[in-house]
């Protein structure tokens, strides 16, 4: 069965494996899947990811990321711009995500950046979604 918003799905399982505290997750790769993870990565929230490949069909594989005593590091995921409702914005409305701890993720014609990435290149684009 096809799945309707594969981006909802990431951040989900990745919620779900946050609230569980769960070491590893896999979810079915895409590009801009993999974008998204990296940009998590880059950022403190997720620990590290690795695709793998296997009988044609590809794999993310990331490992979450906690502090001591396993204290979460994602406080929460939110996705904002969704298929039944895409949200865009210019370059000058781009939001800070409580007042800047957190990131918004944009996805741009120059690719998918941060919040703070989007701003300092002058491009606006789709926000898909806030991480704190």
């Amino acid at each position: 069965m096809p799945m309707t918003d594969p981006i909802a799905d990431l951040l989900t399982r990745i919620r779900n494996a946050n609230q569980k505290a769960f070491e590893k997750l896999e979810v079915p790769h895409s590009k801009f899947k993999e974008q998204i993870v990296r940009i998590l990565k880059d950022e403190g929230y997720l620990k590290d990811y690795r695709i793998l490949r296997d009988q044609g069909r590809s794999v993310l594989k990331i490992s979450m990321k906690y502090g001591e005593r396993e204290k979460r590091v994602i406080t929460r995921l939110e996705r904002v711009s969704k298929p039944s409702r895409r949200i865009y914005v210019g370059c000058d409305e781009i939001p800070r995500v409580q007042g800047g701890v957190g990131v918004a993720i944009i996805s741009t014609p120059r690719g998918v950046m941060t919040d703070r990435q989007a701003r300092a290149a002058g491009v606006g684009g789709e926000v898909v979604c806030y991480v704190w």
